[in-house]
């Protein structure tokens, strides 16, 4: 997943999540893993947003920070 905005502005808003949603990012984090199987992550973002009431930025922030972790843990 591509972002859409720069890296500082993804790290100011993963800085923001937890103040902003009330959870922190291991908890969005299982809330994709326990979600629907998406092969997107657009369509990842988009469950999110809607299912729980984020905005999309924030949602596309939580998707892509979760894709980086994943990654990160398979190589």
């Amino acid at each position: 997943m591509s972002l859409s905005h720069s890296p500082e502005m993804h790290r100011k808003l993963i800085e923001r999540v937890p103040a902003v949603t009330g959870r922190d990012l291991p908890e969005w984090f299982r809330a994709i893993d326990n979600g629907p199987a998406f092969l997107r992550c657009e369509e990842r973002a988009n469950w999110l947003a809607q299912e729980h009431g984020l905005t999309h930025g924030f949602a596309r922030a939580i998707v892509h920070e979760h894709e980086r972790k994943r990654i990160s843990r398979s190589v």
